[in-house]
């Protein structure tokens, strides 16, 4: 199990989806949908990688690394099929996902297949990522429809592959002002991630 710091050496698994984001914090909508994207794509296991800092979200305040890194790996615990990886948070900002995919090519090697899970907002917007095109050729895009207005199963093309999932009315944000404003986080978060939360005192202005 990779918990904290990448490892080096080959892994028996075949098929590796690519979970990334600030997690700031993680939530239950997360946990949701990265396991229906694994039971439907049948992944070996899914990576979660905490990011240093978006490119996207530059001037972003964040939570510090070490808690983000503990919080991701609270929210994990429960999937046996998810690991937890530093391995953005061990780059110099910013965090390319194309390094990141480069970096796993070479320690996973060849036989493996990399999928980059993706949601809709961001595949819309892929084009202006860094690199798009190298992204394309190191793994296979899955891109999360949570309006569940995709195929009943999921569908390739391109390299890219559509998946439908749930629906979960919760975010980040929503997290962040709920714990500012003292409200109970039980149906927002794992409970080890809420009992992080209270013990840091997150997000309390």
């Amino acid at each position: 199990m990779l918990r904290g710091a990448d490892r080096g050496g080959t892994s028996p698994a075949r098929r590796i989806g690519i979970f990334g984001g600030t997690f700031d914090p993680p939530h239950l909508g997360h946990v949701r949908v990265a396991a229906e994207v694994a039971d439907r794509l049948k992944l070996d296991r899914v990576l979660w990688i905490p990011a240093r800092r978006s490119p996207h979200k530059p001037d972003a305040e964040l939570t510090s690394d070490e808690v983000r890194l503990e919080m991701t790996r609270a929210a994990t615990g429960g999937d046996p099929r998810f690991e937890v990886s530093d391995v953005e948070l061990r780059r110099p900002e910013p965090s390319y996902s194309v390094d990141t995919l480069r970096a796993l090519g070479e320690r996973f090697g060849p036989g493996t297949e990399l999928v980059l899970i993706i949601g809709l907002d961001q595949y819309e917007a892929f084009d202006a990522w860094h690199e798009p095109d190298a992204i394309r050729r190191l793994a296979t895009l899955a891109v999360m429809d949570r309006g569940g207005a995709g195929a009943d199963e999921p569908s390739a093309g391109g390299g890219v592959i559509r998946v439908p999932v749930e629906r979960i009315d919760v975010s980040s944000t929503q997290v962040r002002a709920s714990a500012a404003a003292g409200a109970p986080l039980a149906e927002l978060v794992p409970a080890p991630v809420a009992r992080i939360i209270e013990r840091e005192g997150l997000y309390r202005r």
